[in-house]
């Protein structure tokens, strides 16, 4: 524990008893161009908004200050890509050079101050200078997975309506080469948008085929463009749009300031993650979530790390000694990664023989977060590596802990299952359904109490009232997270799930809803459920269940093989749709309500209650006997993992 910082309780109860001078303080540890006028204000449509009247640059504060101020020559990034064997590190004076040459050439295609630029890349390091490239602009970037299905970057394109579109010729997974050119083309003509141009990459292993009028060859523009400065902004400016998945469908646009954001990014990289200036901090994530913005790009770099960009997978690039490798060749002090990826080392290594070929004494930490960590693996990580393992919950949403051993502050006992406390500034209440505050071990609605801390949404993209729908109507005065759990008599929280439509698979918040939309599409299907059933590798994924029309002949195999087609195409790989069972009828309520929690139950093999006003209990037993017969979820034999 740092001499200068009081006991986590302390510390904590600091932040919720005064957070306008709490958070004042820790502003004053960046480097604003015009100190805020005022730390918390209440806009007209009563939301909260965090030091208005300052100005800042975020790529000055991740790159051109560390240059000013001693670490030019320090490396800022490394690139390793065990897909393509090939290293790269970039000092923060290289970093400068390249993220101030891509700016210019964006400025040349016409992006400025406040207009939007939709990055769909593989995880290279011209990813990363086209986020820090927008933010030196005061552009607002919104990355997409790349890959990710046409559909989905259609829906993203017409919502941003950006500028340019940055894309590659391709990306790499196992080895196996996908081109992103199509998928983009495809894209753009399912979009009612049309971006003006598309600047585009080509990496070695695909050419790809540029449109005259619209497509501008990346390497060709930058080395022709002037580097500019960066350009201030106030605080209340967007830094960038990230989607997430919504109930209805249409995904939400998570907005991020740029003022409150570099605040919460410094402070918790200090008193979260216990890193200092120079440090080695590694987040195995990927650029489209909310880790990779965070954790890859802007608070190590703010910070002023050593940052890592990771291009490949835990197992298979080439082995399950890949993380391993990494963290001793890099001398990684602070790793950060999902449960699911080493679940999936786990698979492939249990004894944790990889482990043993490398000197992993430079690691103090290993941090985990995107999905619960389950007891097993939590103990499995504890055994074979001896280090911390720190179980932590955020959203996409939040941009940055919400619950969290503070290990900057004071290193707390860890209790499988339990992300630990709240972190400073986060009121976390768990309410009931009148919105009344729960004892402890009482499990209900996770909230947290207004204002939330600085770096979490203002709004929504283009949508206040969304924003005020999705987040805060529900219980007034709290911020709904959509998640249900409980404290335990020593205030530690355990997150046990969504309550909503929403699962997470791998890490992927993906609508059940919206694949519920695209399976009912399907010709031969009169409707149908979708629910995320627990799996041992990806902690959910979906299985549907549909009652096909009348007269229709065909068989389980064959429609099953069309919806993991249809959903492939539409929503991408990351959805992980493997099964479709035909039933004769939902399970429902008298008044129509598809009772998908007891169906996700009875794959899960949790016990459940079944409802008074069902109309017909006997349909239960038919869809347990078809989950027991195809060898689907927990209560019925193995995972159907591959």
């Amino acid at each position: 524990m740092q001499s200068s910082t009081p006991s986590y309780a302390g510390f904590y109860e600091a932040s919720l008893a005064s957070p306008v001078d709490f958070w004042a303080e820790q502003a004053t540890k960046i480097a604003w161009y015009n100190a805020p006028v005022q730390t918390l204000t209440v806009n007209e449509k009563g939301f909260y908004r965090w030091f208005d009247g300052g100005t800042l640059n975020t790529c000055y504060l991740a790159v051109d200050y560390h240059v000013e101020h001693g670490r030019a020559e320090q490396v800022a990034l490394i690139y390793d890509s065990p897909v393509t064997k090939n290293v790269q590190k970039y000092t923060y004076a290289q970093l400068q050079s390249e993220v101030a040459k891509l700016a210019g050439a964006l400025r040349q295609l016409g992006v400025e101050k406040g207009d939007c630029v939709v990055i769909y890349m593989p995880m290279v390091p011209e990813a990363a200078f086209a986020m820090l490239a927008c933010a030196r602009l005061g552009a607002v970037h919104s990355v997409v997975f790349g890959g990710f299905a046409p559909h989905e970057l259609a829906i993203r394109i017409d919502d941003t309506r950006p500028k340019v579109v940055i894309s590659a010729s391709c990306g790499i997974e196992f080895e196996r080469v996908i081109p992103y050119k199509p998928l983009l083309d495809d894209a753009i003509r399912l979009a009612q948008f049309k971006p003006p141009h598309c600047l585009i990459l080509q990496r070695p292993q695909i050419h790809a085929l540029v449109q005259v009028e619209r497509d501008v060859d990346f390497s060709t523009a930058v080395a022709q463009a002037e580097p500019v400065d960066c350009v201030p902004v106030d605080a209340l400016d967007p830094l960038y749009v990230l989607y997430t998945s919504g109930t209805t469908g249409k995904p939400k646009g998570i907005v991020r300031d740029n003022g409150g954001h570099a605040v919460a990014m410094k402070f918790s990289m200090q008193y979260v993650y216990n890193i200092k200036p120079g440090d080695v901090y590694w987040a195995a994530s990927d650029l489209g979530w909310a880790v990779g913005h965070s954790y890859i790009i802007y608070a190590p770099l703010i910070q002023g790390c050593t940052t890592i960009l990771f291009e490949g997978k835990p197992v298979r690039t080439p082995d399950a000694g890949t993380f391993w490798r990494i963290i001793s060749e890099h001398r990684v002090k602070v790793f950060f990664t999902a449960p699911t990826a080493f679940r999936a080392i786990r698979k492939e290594d249990p004894q944790a023989e990889f482990l043993q070929k490398y000197d992993l004494d430079c690691l103090q930490q290993l941090f985990v977060a995107g999905e619960r960590c389950d007891p097993s693996t939590l103990k499995w990580l504890q055994e074979i590596t001896n280090k911390p393992i720190i179980d932590h919950w955020w959203q996409t949403e939040s941009g940055w802990p919400m619950i969290a051993n503070m290990t900057g502050v004071e290193l707390l006992p860890v209790k499988p299952g339990s992300a630990t406390k709240p972190v400073s500034g986060f009121d976390v209440q768990i309410l009931d359904e009148d919105g009344q505050p729960l004892g402890a071990n009482q499990e209900g609605y996770v909230c947290l109490k207004l204002p939330l801390p600085p770096g979490c949404l203002p709004t929504l993209w283009n949508d206040d009232a969304r924003f005020q729908e999705s987040y805060l109507s529900k219980f007034p005065g709290y911020y709904f997270s959509g998640d249900g759990g409980y404290k335990d008599d020593d205030g530690y929280v355990y997150i046990m799930g969504r309550v909503d439509d929403v699962i997470n698979v791998a890490g992927h918040r993906l609508s059940t809803g919206e694949m519920e939309e695209f399976v009912a599409s399907h010709p031969a299907v009169a409707e149908c459920a979708v629910v995320g059933i627990q799996d041992e590798m990806r902690g959910q994924r979906p299985v549907a269940f549909v009652v096909l029309k009348d007269g229709m002949a065909i068989d389980e195999p064959t429609i099953e093989t069309q919806l993991v087609t249809l959903i492939r195409e539409q929503i991408g790989a990351v959805a992980y749709f493997k099964s479709a069972i035909i039933v004769k009828r939902l399970p429902k309520t008298r008044s129509g309500k598809i009772l998908r929690k007891v169906m996700r139950q009875i794959a899960d093999g949790e016990s459940y209650n079944i409802p008074s006003t069902i109309d017909d209990p006997a349909i239960l037993g038919e869809i347990a006997e078809k989950l027991q017969n195809r060898k689907i979820g927990k209560g019925f034999g193995e995972f159907a993992v591959t």
